[in-house]
């Protein structure tokens, strides 16, 4: 996977602006069901390869929390995700985003239907190629209509690096 020091909001403007019009087409040719799985299933494979080569790129070798933390900022970058900590310990990361300009950016591009797919999807996936171990939970996103999103992540003791 190749790194880029482009903020991750504006990778995800690019690869948007790339996936809309074959995004269009298949929900053309397949219907908007089968488009749908499809680019899901693309961006969840994407996103584990992306956590994968993360986690190869480290340094110090290390994926606990702690390490998989050190990496938000790349998320939330210009003001990309506002968020609002909840808990940080060497077992639990939990926080809520309040402001996302990523599913801003979806709406304005015409792409609100699909933003889910574009970015949340990756938050689990993500973190099972940095670390299998971390555990995710979510229960909403601003994409899909809450006031907020809640990011919970988990590392069970035994597991912590």
């Amino acid at each position: 996977m190749a790194k880029t020091d482009l903020p991750i909001i504006e990778q995800r403007r690019i690869e948007a602006n790339i996936i809309k019009p074959i995004y269009e087409e298949m929900k053309a040719e397949l219907g908007e069901d089968v488009a749908k799985r499809v680019i899901g299933n693309a961006v969840v494979k994407a996103a584990i390869a992306a956590g994968e080569a993360y986690a190869a790129e480290r340094e110090d070798g290390k994926t606990d929390l702690k390490a998989f933390f050190s990496l938000l900022p790349q998320w939330t970058h210009g003001g990309a995700l506002e968020i609002e900590m909840v808990e940080e310990s060497d077992d639990a990361l939990a926080y809520d985003v309040v402001r996302c300009r990523y599913a801003e950016m979806y709406r304005e591009m015409g792409l609100a239907e699909i933003g889910h797919l574009l970015s949340c999807g990756r938050d689990g996936t993500f973190c099972k190629g940095f670390n299998p171990k971390i555990e995710f939970q979510r229960t909403q996103t601003i994409m899909q209509g809450a006031s907020h999103c809640d990011f919970r992540y988990t590392m069970p003791e035994e597991s912590v690096d």
